[in-house]
């Protein structure tokens, strides 16, 4: 079990919803870039989630070594290339949280 303080990984939550149509499309981006963005300097975790009764509703959770690595992340060109590429293929508003773990039980 871990307890708060015991680690500073952040993770990020990313909650995106696509025009179904669309799907095929982001999931070949994401394909093309998840290394790319996993070997990101200070990334350690990539997983993308797709959900069970909604397959346009898609998910990554990345875990970062600190906030300021997300943040060169998000600043880099890969990110701004990515992100220009995904965001016209969404139906909705993504939402997004950066998050700290309190507990975890494995």
């Amino acid at each position: 079990m871990k307890v708060s303080g015991s680690s500073s990984i952040l993770t990020r939550i990313v909650k995106m919803t696509f025009h179904v149509e669309k799907i095929e499309t982001f999931r070949k981006i994401f394909m093309e870039r998840k290394n790319n963005i996993r070997h990101c300097d200070g990334c350690v975790y990539l997983e993308l989630f797709q959900d069970t009764e909604r397959p346009e509703i898609f998910i990554t959770y990345s875990k970062w070594i600190s906030e300021a690595h997300l943040e060169a992340y998000r600043t880099s060109s890969l990110f701004q290339e990515t992100w220009a590429l995904t965001k016209v293929l969404f139906s909705e508003k993504p939402e997004a949280w950066s998050v700290n773990s309190l507990i975890s039980l494995a």
